[in-house]
């Protein structure tokens, strides 16, 4: 992988981490147009994705500060609770990530079909969760929290099927406030997603013998995607308060089909 290669994936995981059009789709597209492939995007994919994690406390450094101060009281009060939401939300992804992993490499791995299918599934769901019009509710439930971390855990199986958008989909479609869920699926990903790239790193997964991508390229990918993955989490915040998921609903048919198209050429 060359330095402008990381620097364009690190553009393209950063903006499409928090829009809902799939990263790992994205950077599933990206790779077979550029002829990446193996263990190399598999490690180049954990460190951009630990960068837009680390975007996500940059934008949310004061919420986390007060859940953090909150959680270490020791004592039953809303920060607690909201905490307590967050890893039971976590339970299916990890989950899937300690007995599946081995068959959603493998997917990653399949090729554009998926991706193309997904990205239609995606916007299927984004454009039902658009038009449906549920009862609002106050604050996001237990039982709210553990559906959104199972529509999290699928998107986490399939490239192509948007974590973001499948998580505030499933919350619009449960009848939560837009600004409420799409905060928390922000900070549901967090610990998931760090664990994971924590744990890569434990195995040799990021040194450049193990993966054969550059220290440089991972670095310049890693700058790209948390650079862009700022601007588009703030970004996302202000369009799902305005309520324009549709036109990402839009871009991913379209996305989708092409993707399809490609793969059974």
């Amino acid at each position: 992988m060359e330095v402008w290669e990381a620097v364009v994936l690190g553009i393209v995981q950063g903006l499409t981490e928090f829009l809902p059009v799939s990263s790992s789709g994205h950077l599933q597209i990206f790779n077979t147009l550029f002829g990446l492939q193996g263990e190399e995007n598999l490690t180049f994919a954990v460190a951009v994705h630990a960068a837009t994690v680390c975007s996500t406390i940059v934008v949310f450094r004061e919420e986390l500060a007060r859940l953090v101060r909150g959680f270490f009281r020791f004592r039953r009060n809303a920060e607690t609770i909201y905490v307590g939401k967050i890893l039971l939300s976590m339970i299916p992804v990890a989950v899937v990530g300690f007995f599946f992993k081995d068959h959603v490499e493998a997917l990653f791995a399949s090729g554009l079909l998926v991706v193309g299918i997904s990205l239609l599934v995606t916007a299927a769901l984004l454009s039902f969760a658009y038009y449906a019009r549920p009862r609002q509710k106050t604050e996001i439930s237990f039982r709210d929290a553990f559906v959104i971390g199972l529509a999290q855990a699928c998107a986490a199986i399939l490239p192509g099927l948007s974590r973001s958008g499948s998580t505030i989909a499933t919350g619009l479609l449960l009848g939560d406030r837009k600004e409420e869920i799409a905060k928390f699926s922000f900070l549901m990903v967090l610990i998931p997603i760090l664990g994971e790239a924590l744990l890569d790193a434990l195995k040799g997964g990021f040194s450049p013998s193990e993966s054969g991508i550059s220290t440089l390229a991972l670095a310049a990918g890693f700058v790209a995607a948390f650079i862009s993955g700022f601007l588009a989490c703030r970004w996302m915040l202000d369009l799902v308060k305005k309520g324009k998921l549709i036109y990402f609903a839009v871009y991913c048919a379209l996305v989708g089909t092409a993707s399809v198209i490609y793969s059974l050429l």
